[in-house]
């Protein structure tokens, strides 16, 4: 088994932290993105038929 270096334990540590990073900022803008792509379908859903949410009592 190749001996790790102090160098390559850096870049490592390195390379997680930064893929954390990234991760931590891309997970939320796809989940915001989902989440108004949702919101807009219902919107124009509700729009194309305005009784649909309404209650007949």
């Amino acid at each position: 088994m190749a001996e790790m270096t102090y160098a390559g334990y850096v870049l490592a540590a390195y390379m997680v932290f930064v893929a954390v990073l990234l991760w931590d900022f891309v997970v939320p803008h796809i989940r915001i993105r989902r989440l108004l792509r949702g919101v807009r379908l219902l919107a124009a859903r509700r729009a194309a038929n305005p009784r649909r949410g309404d209650l007949d009592r």
